[in-house]
């Protein structure tokens, strides 16, 4: 579904004249433990392998809002979309959602959103409610909700996968050269990933470029 949606949205071998490749594999399984040099969080990142058998890293980047992290630029593309599945599940861990049953109207959209089985719905009493097993805290059921229904877990959580995705990045970065482009325009206030196309919040601003990712 991964190639499928590149080949949707204009990424073939034909329009951007190199192959494109899924980072960890068809299945999501192929990744690389990579040692994080001082990782306080992450001491082993587990990064997609054709990623980590690059000579050279570029990233290209949308920035735009983003329901768990404030906003996604580099580093957050980087750290998270580098990662592999269970890398993914390893920075997301510390945040699960919750909902709020008053404000759950039962449309569905947001289990809809999800992809790992976290989202129950109970045909009784017509809510939803949250599987904290299958859960992976990724925060997309939280951006589509109508209702703001579902609720981010506070504490810890959203400091934790912001300090994650950023060992994540350095696992990925240390070591070999990279240069970052990220195009400010038509902003929109949740992730990218979602399906639907929110009205942005600010139009074109700029195109930032440089050698490292925080910058």
């Amino acid at each position: 579904e991964h190639l499928e949606c590149a080949w949707q949205n204009g990424f073939t071998p034909l329009t951007v004249g190199c192959p494109i490749l899924i980072g960890d594999g068809l299945k999501g399984t192929d990744d690389v433990a990579v040692p994080v040099a001082g990782g306080e969080y992450v001491k082993e990142a587990l990064i997609g392998r054709a990623v980590m058998d690059a000579d050279v890293f570029l990233s290209l980047t949308h920035f735009k809002g983003h329901e768990m992290t404030g906003f996604g630029g580099a580093i957050k593309n980087i750290g998270m979309v580098c990662g592999s599945r269970a890398g993914k599940t390893d920075q997301h861990s510390n945040g699960k959602p919750s909902i709020r049953e008053k404000k759950c109207r039962g449309c569905k959209k947001c289990q809809h959103e999800c992809a790992n089985g976290g989202l129950v719905f109970d045909e009784e009493t017509k809510k939803m409610h949250v599987n904290q097993e299958n859960c992976v805290g990724c925060g997309r059921c939280i951006g589509v909700c109508p209702k703001d229904a579902v609720e981010p877990s506070f504490g810890d959580s959203v400091d934790v996968l912001n300090y994650k995705m950023a060992e994540y990045s350095k696992a990925v970065l240390q070591g070999r050269p990279h240069f970052h482009i990220s195009i400010v325009c038509d902003l929109s206030p949740n992730c990218d990933s979602h399906a639907e196309t929110a009205i942005p919040i600010i139009p074109d601003v700029v195109m930032l470029a440089y050698f490292s990712p925080e910058a």
